[in-house]
């Protein structure tokens, strides 16, 4: 009788802690119980709709179109490429950029099975729908640079060129020298090493990691202050979202928890092994990375760079992660890219 009760108690027990750590399903916007859908929206094959917003000159009218993807915890508002520029600079060369809700943030339907690839076709699929033609510029920031990579594997024949700002790096990519990786990853917070652990090896355990209060889960999610440098500060202390609330309202599990999931998760693919998308020289790519940056190891950032003949690489001095909200950089990033 003991016996049966205790396997009873720890029956319960495992169903409680299966239970606790499922993440409640996504409140999808335009649903009953869900957010209110107010951008536009296209409409994907598989049913899921992708939030979008456009910037710069009528893409009717436009030399030259850019997707932009944006970083970890963002959606389409953080259009930094587009809202960080001087004032005619859009108009001047001829540009118009679509930036849009990465699936699971802002009002982006969820993608229950996203993954690098299906984010690259997510793109090409969206510039067929807004006809953006036979060619666009893709440019992502941090994650969003992280997503760069899949376009330049998955759809380079669709690119014009490409913008990768202090993309995020895989520790388990396979090229990259064990030796650097170990320790560009121990010198990370504990607590990072931590979420990206569980985030790699136990991603089902993700959202309750990111979720949970016994242990501290991610520096990141939690704007540490550590993990920033002195100039991401001065930037952080003047920067306004009055969307913030937006950004996971369709909540966390299918935003910031898969958007971990994927981007440290077993890719199919390491960025050193992608053939060169413009063998004719026909279109650049471009990677820019703040040798101040806390939170992209810029020892890492150089190995990549300096084993991908086809990158042109540009350091930025004294920048931390968030150089991209400087105007003049910005300017200079997207002139790089568009004025040959």
């Amino acid at each position: 009788m003991l016996i049966k009760i205790a396997a009873i108690f720890l029956v319960g027990l495992l169903a409680l802690a299966y239970q606790a750590i499922q993440p409640p399903p996504p409140r999808t916007c335009g649903s009953p119980h869900g957010p209110p859908v107010t951008a536009p929206r296209i409409k994907l094959r598989d049913g899921r709709h992708l939030a979008y917003k456009e910037h710069g000159v009528p893409r009717e009218l436009a030399k030259n179109k850019i997707v932009f993807l944006h970083g970890f915890g963002s959606c389409r508002h953080d259009a930094v490429i587009a809202t960080n520029l001087p004032k005619g600079l859009l108009e001047e060369l001829g540009v118009y950029i679509v930036s849009f809700d990465r699936p699971g943030y802002g009002e982006s339907d969820p993608d229950p099975n996203r993954t690098v690839k299906s984010l690259a076709l997510d793109v090409e699929e969206l510039a067929d729908k807004l006809e953006l033609g036979a060619k666009f510029y893709v440019m992502g920031f941090s994650m969003g640079g992280q997503a760069v990579w899949g376009c330049l594997k998955y759809i380079p024949h669709r690119l014009a060129g490409a913008t990768l700002m202090t993309p995020v790096i895989n520790y388990w990519w396979h090229n990259l020298p064990s030796n650097m990786t170990t320790k560009a990853y121990y010198d990370q917070p504990t607590q990072d090493q931590w979420a990206l652990r569980v985030a790699h090896y136990f991603p089902w355990l993700t959202y309750w990691w990111f979720t949970q209060n016994w242990f501290p889960s991610s520096s990141v999610v939690q704007r540490n202050p550590a993990i920033f440098s002195h100039q991401d500060l001065s930037i952080l202390s003047k920067l306004r979202r009055p969307y913030q609330s937006q950004v996971q309202q369709q909540g966390e599990a299918e935003s910031i928890c898969r958007e971990a999931r994927i981007g440290f998760g077993r890719w199919d693919f390491d960025p050193l092994d992608i053939d060169n998308p413009f063998p004719d020289n026909t279109g650049h790519v471009h990677l820019w990375q703040g040798d101040d940056d806390k939170i992209i190891p810029v020892m890492l950032q150089r190995y990549i760079a300096q084993n991908i003949p086809w990158i042109q690489y540009h350091e930025v001095p004294g920048s931390g992660h968030l150089f991209p909200h400087i105007e003049e950089i910005t300017a200079t990033i997207i002139k790089t890219q568009l004025v040959h």
